[in-house]
């Protein structure tokens, strides 16, 4: 092999591994995954929840992973499992699909923005939200901003205000921990969910009231 040959593989073979190392490290630099436990007020702890956040300039995908159980005396009264992906562009939802399995019995909900509205195709037929419709699953501050909250599991709408932010210390993993807490309620008043989010925007705790009870995710991990 002749010397001038040897230099350039050496060079094509050098811009290669620079091309590889340069598009590889801003991906995994933009991934984050955010393991919460679930309680129930009445059970104890009953989860976990996950959110996995990739963010690549403007464009945000977020994928939520949860398992749940109920059980007393090693008996399951309750299971539920739900796996959904939200597609953000800035600070608007461009689509979302999830799949929740609750005691055997699947349902699907699907939503994606078209024009100045947001489709969803739900068990409950199909409607359009606002298009700055938000999710209830606070993975960002951004899904404080909006009037119109859609559950994951039903592809409900909720018409919500979202009240001023009060700082406040709350335990997380065995350390203090101040956080932004908001309050997210529906119009009449009734308090729907409660959401803190540290001085780094990370969510640690969240929290919904349901008819059976509170339940409340803190950040593990």
């Amino acid at each position: 092999m002749s010397k001038a040959l040897l230099i350039r593989l050496c060079s094509l073979f050098t811009l290669i591994v620079v091309g590889v190392v340069a598009s590889a490290s801003p991906a995994s630099a933009a991934l984050q995954k955010f393991v919460y436990e679930v309680r129930h007020s009445a059970y104890g702890s009953i989860g976990t929840y996950t959110n996995s956040v990739e963010t690549s300039g403007d464009k945000t995908t977020v994928t939520t992973e949860g398992r749940i159980r109920v059980a007393i005396l090693g008996i399951v009264l309750y299971r539920q499992d739900f796996d959904r992906v939200e597609h953000w562009m800035g600070e608007r939802l461009m689509s979302f699909q999830g799949l929740t399995t609750t005691n055997g019995r699947s349902t699907e909900v699907k939503g994606e923005a078209e024009g100045d509205r947001f489709a969803v195709n739900s068990p409950n037929g199909n409607f359009t939200a606002p298009a700055d419709v938000k999710l209830a699953n606070p993975w960002s501050d951004v899904v404080l901003m909006g009037a119109t909250m859609m559950t994951p599991d039903r592809g409900l709408l909720e018409d919500v205000t979202i009240r001023p932010a009060e700082m406040t210390e709350l335990a997380i993993n065995g350390s203090m921990v101040r956080a932004r807490r908001y309050e997210i309620a529906r119009v009449s008043g009734e308090k729907r969910y409660e959401v803190w989010l540290d001085d780094e925007g990370t969510t640690v705790m969240f929290n919904v009231n349901t008819r059976r009870g509170l339940v409340t995710f803190t950040l593990t991990s």
